[in-house]
């Protein structure tokens, strides 16, 4: 089994923000491989589904991202996950709009999610699907940019990149990694 955590904020007026761009991957990825309707556990949302024949558990944690460990934590204990078995879906500032990399483990890189994550889990060495923000240029302007919603401008590629994760997906969820990063490669190279 496989735990895929999407990072963001609960507060229904913070579901277009960049920083919830975990969260938005995971919905795409439920829709598209059908997977439950969202339920309540593990102080998050949860929905459950396969891909790739492999049995997957996707959390959105409710914690807000400065908590997000508590959620993953409780849920990676409830199934005896080992850390590799955790992937996290998460804004990447240092990416540009709409490029993707997967590393395992890391620093946080000042990530608020992951650093909760890192100190629940007692490890880093977990997956991130890490999803291109882009940067505001300025790091005075860091806080309100990965806070403030998308704009018009974002939408195409937005939608590009959300569509190519869930659609390459069964490649992440075989551990094909390079694979997986190529496929939404390929499949956003035309995205404006």
């Amino acid at each position: 089994m496989l735990l895929w955590v999407g990072l963001g904020n609960p507060e229904p007026g913070m579901a277009r923000n960049r920083h919830n761009i975990g969260f938005m991957a995971l919905d795409v990825i439920a829709e598209r491989h059908r997977f439950s309707p969202w339920r309540q556990r593990f102080k998050g949302l949860t929905a459950d589904g396969m891909i790739g024949g492999q049995k997957i558990l996707l959390l959105k944690p409710m914690t807000y991202m400065n908590n997000s460990g508590e959620s993953v934590q409780a849920a990676a204990a409830f199934f005896k996950l080992p850390t590799e078995a955790i992937a996290a879906f998460h804004d990447e500032l240092d990416l540009a709009p709409g490029k993707l990399r997967v590393k395992k483990g890391g620093g946080a890189a000042g990530h608020n999610g992951l650093r909760s994550m890192d100190r629940m889990l007692g490890s880093p060495e977990y997956w991130r699907v890490r999803l291109g923000i882009g940067h505001p240029g300025d790091k005075a302007r860091v806080l309100s940019y990965v806070l403030g919603d998308f704009g018009k401008d974002d939408r195409a590629w937005l939608i590009a990149l959300l569509d190519a994760v869930a659609d390459a997906a069964p490649l992440l969820a075989g551990d094909k990694i390079p694979d997986f990063m190529t496929k939404v490669a390929l499949l956003t190279q035309d995205a404006p």
